[in-house]
């Protein structure tokens, strides 16, 4: 089947498209332009530097439409030639911003292609049973595409042979509107993957809007590539200073608290949702913890530590904490979490000193296939 031309184009232009992402994905992704953009499956991209198509003027060495006289540049007949318009005459070519939709999709995958993310591979039985569809059964309509020819000779053939209208010597088999039989979609029971995302989040006084904006990012690029990997995704939001409480994505990224920080009491509730509602055996789980690094009392961080260790990790693909930098935050909570986990795969630590720190925070989160 030849490929139109249009088809061309348009390939071409997702070309091009992707290129000025893949170009400018750390602008992107510090600006946080895509998250403000975005749908339930697509984004809105500016992309200022695309050319667009203009007239070239030149002399024409043979003769045809046109000829006449004047000189090339000089304004046809009836035109005013050059008006002055309001302000200042510039030199410089105007910016022509063209805005395209980007599927999340597609975001992912060039992502992915950046950062050299491997593929997830999901552990153990983690997997759910969903209906499918495969085309075994049999209907008497349907698309002439979807046509089954033995099964309809075979109806024809059984008419024929009823009917006393075949003829062994001169076996002509015609199939008639009756006869045809048809593939057909039947409900089977396939497994897939399915994974659940657990955010928390530090909102005392120490942590401010900018720390909170990093936050948002990041997480937008972590659910765009977990749900490039994962048909089934859910994702659950924990907010807490001196205690933590279950919210919903728009309080989780605009709650502001003045209390202090116990960290401990996120990740209790997280271990709660975890065990009540996301066993192991079913459910990929990835909790993410961002905070300033401060934590109330060194006997608290002893017990993140502990339930971490007991009660998390061995239900977790991967544990991940980013530290944001904060003018208030002491930093100390990852040096903790190194120190107590070093040579723990299952948990990964990044420093976020400002929107720059993001990408490599997303690389070392994802990098591992967990």
């Amino acid at each position: 089947m030849p490929v139109r031309r249009i088809d061309q184009d348009h390939t071409r232009f997702r070309q091009i498209v992707d290129g000025r992402i893949k170009r400018d994905l750390k602008k992107f992704v510090s600006s946080g332009e895509l998250v403000g953009k975005q749908g339930d499956r697509f984004v809105t991209i500016p992309l200022p530097q695309i050319a667009l198509p203009r007239f070239r003027h030149g002399t024409n060495p043979s003769q045809g439409v046109g000829q006449g006289e004047g000189q090339p540049g000089q304004p046809a007949p009836g035109q005013q030639g050059d008006q002055p318009g309001a302000g200042q005459a510039g030199e410089e070519a105007g910016e022509h911003e063209l805005e395209v939709e980007v599927p999340i999709a597609d975001l992912a995958r060039i992502l992915g292609e950046e950062l050299e993310l491997p593929a997830i591979e999901p552990r153990g039985q983690k997997q759910l049973r969903t209906d499918g569809q495969r085309y075994s059964g049999i209907s008497r309509a349907g698309p002439n595409s979807l046509r089954h020819f033995k099964r309809t000779f075979r109806e024809a053939l059984k008419r024929q042979i009823a009917s006393g209208q075949y003829d062994p010597d001169r076996p002509l088999v015609v199939p008639i509107r009756e006869d045809m039989r048809f593939r057909a979609p039947k409900p089977t029971r396939q497994p897939e993957a399915s994974a659940v995302v657990v955010y928390m989040m530090d909102v005392s006084g120490s942590m401010g809007g900018e720390q909170k904006e990093i936050v948002r990012i990041e997480a937008f690029w972590i659910d765009a590539w977990l749900r490039h990997q994962y048909r089934n995704l859910e994702v659950r939001y924990i907010v807490h200073d001196a205690e933590a409480h279950e919210v919903d994505q728009h309080s989780f990224f605009h709650l502001k608290e003045s209390g202090g920080t116990k960290i401990s009491s996120a990740y209790e509730l997280c271990w709660e949702l975890v065990r009540d509602r996301y066993p192991a055996s079913e459910w990929n789980v990835y909790p993410f913890h961002f905070s300033d690094g401060d934590n109330w009392s060194s006997s608290d961080t002893t017990h993140c530590v502990k339930l971490l260790r007991d009660s998390l990790l061995p239900h977790c693909n991967q544990f991940c904490y980013g530290q944001v930098k904060s003018a208030y935050g002491s930093g100390q909570f990852k040096k903790d979490l190194d120190a107590a986990f070093r040579g723990e795969p299952k948990v990964v630590t990044s420093d976020i000193t400002d929107r720059d720190g993001i990408l490599p925070s997303i690389k070392a989160f994802l990098g591992k296939g967990r």
